[in-house]
């Protein structure tokens, strides 16, 4: 599995709304605490928005929030909203297509079980798991 720049922004930017929670965050508020482009960002909180995962208010007020509690939000969730499916790759192929003869025949059972495997901790580590491991201030 790849984590691309736009995952990993997207699963940064969820933290920052989930440990503002219930204020609204601002979306030039994410990208400084974060360091993210302002474009780039807006990019990807409009998937989070369309992934169901974040409320969006314009306005002097407004801001963007959880749609869910972040004990309901998983990290595989995010990468969801911002990449489209979960793929593990073997030689730039997705690892149910890989096959292969001979003595390497039982390694195609390993790339599964490690696909499987990252899909069981993305889909079961929640943003509250994150902001409770996370140092404090």
């Amino acid at each position: 599995m790849h984590i691309s720049a736009r995952t990993d922004y997207a699963v940064r930017a969820m933290l920052v709304v989930a440990d503002s929670h219930p204020r609204l965050v601002k979306t030039s508020e994410i990208a400084a605490a974060e360091r993210i482009s302002m474009s780039f960002l807006a990019a990807i909180l409009t998937d989070l928005r369309r992934g169901g995962l974040l409320l969006s208010f314009r306005g002097t007020e407004g801001g963007h929030g959880l749609a869910r509690p972040a004990e309901a939000i998983s990290v595989g969730d995010i990468l969801r909203a911002a990449e489209g499916v979960l793929v593990t790759t073997v030689r730039g192929r997705p690892t149910a297509l890989a096959s292969y003869d001979g003595t390497a025949r039982g390694l195609r059972k390993v790339w599964l079980s490690l696909d499987l495997a990252i899909t069981e901790v993305v889909d079961r580590t929640t943003l509250a798991d994150l902001l409770a491991s996370a140092p404090g201030p």
